[in-house]
C-alpha cells in the first residue's frame, strides 16, 4: 500500500477529522477565555488588591548590567496562567455538565413503541403445526 493512500485513509477517517475540528475550536475557545481573564477579570481584581497588574509581578534575581538584561522570576505571568487555566477548566466543566444533562433528558424521553419483532422461522412452523392439528379436530395437547 502506498504511503499516499495510507495517509489519505488515515486523514479522512471520521475520528481524525472530528479531532482536528475539536482542536481548532478548542484553540479559539482558549483565546476567548484568555482574553476574558486578562481583559475583564484581572483588571478589577488588580484594582481590588491595590492596582497591581499580575503580569508585572516579578522578583529580580540578578540586576541588569550593561552587558546582560536582568534575570527575573516572573511569578505574575505564572499566576495569570493559573487563573486562565482555572477559568477554562470551569467553563469546560459547565459545557460538559450541560451536554450530559441534555443527553439524560434525551434518554428519559419515552420512545415510540416499535412493532413487535417478526416471529422466527421456528415459531412460524410451530404455529402452522398447531393450526393444522386444531383444524383436523385433534388438540395439540392430546385432549
Amino acid at each position: 500500500m502506498s504511503i499516499v493512500k495510507e495517509f489519505r485513509e488515515f486523514a479522512v477517517r471520521g475520528n481524525v477529522v472530528d479531532m482536528a475540528v475539536g482542536i481548532i475550536i478548542g484553540a479559539a475557545f482558549g483565546k476567548i477565555v484568555s482574553s476574558f481573564v486578562e481583559d475583564v477579570v484581572m483588571p478589577p481584581l488588580g484594582v481590588l488588591i491595590g492596582g497591581v497588574n499580575f503580569t508585572d509581578l516579578a522578583i529580580t534575581l540578578k540586576a541588569a548590567t550593561a552587558d546582560a538584561p536582568a534575570v527575573m522570576l516572573a511569578y505574575g505571568k505564572f499566576l495569570q496562567t493559573v487563573f486562565d487555566f482555572t477559568i477554562i477548566a470551569f467553563a469546560i466543566f459547565l459545557v460538559v455538565k450541560l451536554i450530559n444533562r441534555l443527553r439524560q433528558q434525551e434518554e428519559a424521553k419515552p420512545s415510540v413503541p416499535s412493532a413487535p419483532p417478526e416471529p422466527s422461522a421456528e415459531e412460524r412452523l410451530l404455529t402452522e403445526i398447531r393450526d393444522l392439528l386444531r383444524d383436523s379436530g385433534r388438540s395439540p395437547r392430546g385432549e
